[in-house]
């Protein structure tokens, strides 16, 4: 129990009695004392509602944040993709292989010496994507280039269709394809590697790539 500026004696009230008022939740009656409380001077509670009215105010804010649609659908698209195995190998698969530079025939002990550059080129409905990944020097990173061709119409080159890099250990790198349908963009060598390509309106294509390159020479013992 405190003394007021008139002497009067105070009782505060609790934390949790604090938050309802914050919040607007306590009966009319109870939130008529705690105000007259405040008017009081008892700098303890009036300590504790600045600091929950503050926090409450931070809640709001937050709401206001909301990410683009596109970025939540490119999001869903990769975490979709990321439990499943490599699904461009089923025969029933949206995306095809046409050709891949790691399942042509190479001298013995070359892929387990490491690789500096991989090629592919996939049909995944409605584009044509040409990939080429390559180990850039000197660094554990890969620098990924492509060019997509939208397949339905010639004419029409694939821009900005948004493309979404991941080495799925937490890095990931977002670019956009040009007015030619190019894309380029840099990542950290984990491994894997994973490609999301989301053309306006249409259903993202997410392509995984285990061992994206090999193992590098310098991570064998």
């Amino acid at each position: 129990m405190l003394k007021g500026f008139w002497g009067e004696e105070m009782e505060h009230f609790t934390t949790e009695k604090w938050i309802d008022f914050v919040n607007q939740v306590v009966a009319t009656s109870e939130k008529s004392l705690m105000e007259k409380h405040l008017e009081r001077g008892c700098k303890r509670c009036m300590q504790t509602v600045s600091m929950w009215q503050k926090v409450r105010q931070s809640a709001a804010a937050e709401g206001n944040y909301q990410p683009p649609e596109n970025s939540v659908r490119l999001a869903k698209a990769a975490f979709a993709g990321a439990g499943l195995k490599d699904q461009r190998k089923g025969a029933g698969s949206r995306i095809k292989v046409l050709f891949d530079s790691f399942l042509q025939p190479v001298f013995e002990g070359a892929r387990s010496a490491g690789t500096t550059s991989r090629q592919m080129l996939y049909r995944a409905d409605p584009f044509q994507i040409d990939v080429h990944l390559e180990a850039k020097p000197g660094s554990n990173r890969i620098l990924v280039t492509g060019q997509l061709l939208d397949l339905s119409n010639p004419d029409i080159i694939a821009r900005d269709t948004r493309v979404l890099l991941s080495n799925m250990r937490g890095q990931v790198v977002h670019t956009v394809a040009n007015q030619f349908g190019e894309f380029s963009g840099e990542i950290d060598n984990s491994g894997d590697l994973q490609m999301t390509f989301a053309s306006p309106g249409g259903k993202p294509i997410v392509i995984s790539l285990r061992e994206a390159l090999g193992r590098l020479p310098e991570e064998i013992a």
